[in-house]
């Protein structure tokens, strides 16, 4: 019999137990048989039964070494598929994917889902496709279009990368604990070809950083260390605009310009 697995603070963990949830989250992924599916985050195996009986060929990632003797207890068919790594610093080239890609699920702790993102989006082209649950207003930065609050440097990194669906939201009490805040999920498909062509993605990165950290202000004072009014002008660009009105090609322009 297996024991009961208490969640853990440090790991930031809430476990799904809706089964409702669960079997919407399960048809939202519409998995086929044999396709290699990597799930970050099992916890209980919520998610896991419902992949395994789907005939999918599964690989786990979990950090917890209570829950690793836990899933490899429940699920001995698991045993040589259960990664004990941090999520943030796997590397897909551990799962030998040889020219297949793999499709991500999980329920991502959400003190880590930015920088995990990230991470995932710099071996986007071993990627199909990803279905996450994250903080909903996460969810609805990564979705954000030009000229709302939400908008921001995240919205931008991934909106450049991937095609962003936000699907459907998740009540606390879906959770055991239950977290503070609302759920949301979301559905990622890494380009096949770049949206745009970027010269330098970490000039990119620090005019975003530069110019949203002052998101007050027109671009032309907050970018004022790599453009004047004129310039940015001659780039077909309003001076005056404030930097969660651009779009994202917007953004590779400039970055581009100063690349």
């Amino acid at each position: 019999m297996t024991r009961f697995i208490a969640a853990k603070k440090q790991f930031g963990q809430n476990f799904l137990q809706d089964e409702a949830v669960i079997e919407a989250i399960f048809s939202a992924f519409a998995i086929q048989k044999g396709e290699r599916i990597l799930e970050i985050g099992p916890g209980r195996g919520a998610l896991t039964q419902h992949l395994l009986k789907s005939g999918a060929l599964l690989d786990v990632v979990e950090i917890d070494n209570d829950l690793i003797a836990y899933l490899q207890q429940r699920y001995p068919q698991l045993q040589q598929h259960i990664h004990h790594k941090d999520a943030l610093t796997f590397s897909l080239t551990e799962l030998n994917l040889a020219q297949n890609k793999v499709r991500i699920i999980g329920n991502l702790p959400y003190n880590i889902s930015t920088p995990l993102l990230f991470h995932l989006l710099a071996q986007k082209d071993h990627i199909a496709d990803m279905l996450f649950m994250l903080q909903q207003e996460v969810i609805d930065r990564l979705a954000a279009q030009p000229g709302c609050k939400a908008y921001g440097r995240l919205s931008v990194m991934v909106q450049l990368q991937c095609k962003v669906q936000a699907l459907f939201s998740v009540p606390p009490q879906a959770f055991k604990p239950q977290p503070k805040v609302m759920s949301k999920i979301v559905y990622l498909v890494p380009y096949e070809k770049p949206l745009y062509v970027v010269t330098s993605m970490v000039v990119l990165e620090d005019i975003l950083r530069d110019a949203f950290n002052q998101r007050r202000k027109t671009i032309q004072n907050s970018l004022k260390t790599y453009f004047n009014a004129e310039e940015l002008t001659a780039l077909g660009l309003d001076p005056k605009m404030r930097a969660e009105q651009m779009s994202v090609e917007q953004w590779v322009k400039l970055a581009n310009a100063v690349a």
